[in-house]
């Protein structure tokens, strides 16, 4: 994406730190967390990649094609799994905003600013920065499971980190600012 290098770099490590979490809760016991997990391993690493600063790495035209064609058909699988349930529906908008992103990238020249249709960008940079912001309230009134033991009744040790629920919700807010800065970069 284009811009700063070093908030570039920062975007790079956040999105790889989200995606490196979302690999250890793909260890959880439930099957929709390890699938949702999966998912969401996908966004944190493709962000990452797409992230990398123009300046150190301008990838070619066809990388940007392939980040287009792997984030469509995750789109098109959370489109598919939104038949069962609309939670669905927030990894198909992200699918679909990191698959436009790509696709603007593959249709800009070399060397030239990349813009994708104002409309369109200004609409996923509505929906991502209310998601952020509902995100951030939301985590804030969460109480913490305590890893000691607690106020709960879950007794030490028996919730591991891949079915943390506070973190799966700072790792969905974190991709979530993460879009939102690369949306600004476009």
């Amino acid at each position: 994406m284009h811009g700063p290098a070093s908030p570039g770099w920062l975007l790079v490590a956040l999105c790889a730190a989200t995606g490196a979490y979302c690999l250890l809760r793909m260890r959880s016991t439930v099957e929709e967390q390890r699938r949702a997990a999966g998912g969401e391993a996908l966004m944190g690493f493709g962000m990452a990649a797409m992230a990398v600063p123009a300046a150190v790495l301008t990838p070619p035209r066809w990388a940007w094609l392939v980040y287009t064609a792997v984030f469509g058909t995750a789109a098109l699988r959370a489109l598919w799994a939104a038949r069962t349930g609309p939670h669905h529906l927030h990894h198909l908008v992200g699918a679909f905003a990191m698959a436009y992103m790509a696709a603007a990238m593959a249709a800009a020249p070399a060397h030239h600013h990349v813009s994708g249709v104002p409309l369109l960008t200004t609409a996923l940079l509505l929906y991502f920065t209310g998601y952020v912001l509902l995100s951030g309230v939301r985590l804030l009134s969460v109480p913490v499971l305590a890893v000691g033991g607690g106020g709960s009744g879950v007794r030490s040790g028996s919730v591991g980190w891949g079915d943390r629920p506070e973190l799966a919700r700072a790792c969905r807010l974190s991709m979530g600012i993460a879009t939102v800065a690369m949306l600004l970069t476009l």
